[in-house]
């Protein structure tokens, strides 16, 4: 019986421990044809075993990759696709480089410093000003939402102003809608009229049945028809 501490590394687990005794056995194949024939084989096997791959482009480029590479890259056989090195498959990428840039002004960001720049180097003046009146509009409303208030259109224009040197002035007021704290919650103490009431109070309940009671009885609370089951009816609901 034999035991995992006792095998050879698992290079690739999602294939299992049968597909790499398979391709040991074809490195120990010394008939070319029938280790080719065998490789194309397994080749179909690995990748029944992983139906997932067909969704990948060139898949079968891929199994082949993994053929190689589960047999340490001393198979010999002929591949329909370029037969890959362990340099290459084990290359480390090369690092990525982050733009380094930073803003002038943080609080409206990089990019529309970009629209900025493409406004202002913009020749024709129709195209100009809806480049203004963007900006503007985009300034107004990450003032509105960060602030969770309304800014005045004058404010919008001076920092405009001092950002682009006076060179950008906008036409129509953006409008952005009002930040309410309560916004989203029912008030019933507007207009919307009083919280409707499910239940009635018990003392006027009482107070009409009792004087319908005393009516029938023909009296008073002193008549014993009337009086006695009135005085029972407001002990019960008490």
């Amino acid at each position: 019986m034999e035991y995992n501490t006792t095998r050879n590394h698992l290079v690739m687990r999602e294939y299992g421990r049968h597909i790499q005794n398979m391709i040991e056995y074809l490195m120990s194949l010394e008939d070319t044809e029938k280790r080719q024939k065998n490789a194309k084989a397994v080749i179909e096997l690995m990748g029944f075993l992983n139906p997932h791959l067909k969704n990948v482009e060139d898949f079968r480029h891929k199994l082949w990759d993994h053929l190689f590479l589960i047999s340490d890259f001393k198979l010999e056989v002929e591949s329909p696709y370029p037969i890959p090195t362990k340099e290459t498959l084990k290359a480390k990428p090369s690092p990525l480089r982050y733009p380094k840039g930073y803003p002038r002004y943080s609080h409206i960001g990089k990019n529309i410093e970009v629209v900025i720049q493409k406004a202002l180097a913009e020749e024709n003046p129709e195209k100009r000003q809806g480049f203004a009146n963007a900006i503007a509009y985009y300034m107004k409303l990450a003032y509105s939402n960060w602030h969770k208030e309304n800014v005045h259109d004058d404010a919008i224009q001076s920092e405009l102003s001092s950002i682009t040197g006076g060179q950008l002035e906008f036409t129509n007021t953006p409008f952005v809608k009002a930040y309410r704290a309560n916004e989203g919650q029912r008030d019933y103490r507007g207009g919307g009229g009083k919280r409707p009431q499910k239940f009635q109070q018990r003392g006027g309940g009482n107070q009409g049945r009792n004087e319908q009671r005393d009516s029938r009885g023909g009296g008073g609370g002193d008549n014993r028809n009337g009086g006695n089951r009135g005085q029972k009816f407001k002990k019960r609901f008490k």
